[in-house]
């Protein structure tokens, strides 16, 4: 069964805030083998101009996939994730994320389409500071599968 094409432009409310944790940057940094010293070391960062430990460029993908779920979840959208690949993400920063941020999420839907009996999901997240400061928009698309 397709997905629902109704939803295509469709946005949800704001995510609860999201504390970024100078900790969270750095396991994330380990994680995908970032050792410059600004993801780090707070002194670090604050010689290059930033607050504290900055974020490397693909850490709001902790935020925003949790945040998606308020589109992939909505069983009316007809998506079985068990049938769901990751088939491109982007992202365009207003600035960089730094540790002490409160970041929230507004999630859309910007296309659904289907070629050769798989359905493409584009989603886009506004991510900003709880005072509504312009942060990073990410981009996700999700491709699902058609049955077997």
């Amino acid at each position: 069964m397709p997905l629902d094409q109704s939803f295509v432009g469709r946005s949800w409310p704001p995510t609860e805030p999201y504390l970024v944790g100078r900790e969270k940057i750095r396991e994330f940094a380990r994680a995908i083998g970032a050792t410059d010293a600004e993801y780090h070391d707070p002194e670090a960062a604050k010689a290059l101009g930033y607050a504290d430990v900055v974020a490397p460029p693909t850490f709001p993908v902790v935020i925003t996939m949790s945040a998606s779920r308020q589109i992939v979840e909505d069983p009316a959208l007809g998506l079985d994730y068990s049938r769901v690949v990751h088939g491109d993400q982007k992202f365009a920063y207003a600035r960089p994320v730094v540790a002490g941020d409160a970041l929230v999420c507004v999630n859309s839907v910007d296309d659904i389409t289907s070629r050769g009996g798989h359905d493409f999901l584009t989603t886009r997240t506004e991510v900003t500071t709880t005072e509504g400061e312009a942060v990073v928009t990410v981009w996700s698309k999700l491709v699902q599968r058609g049955a077997e």
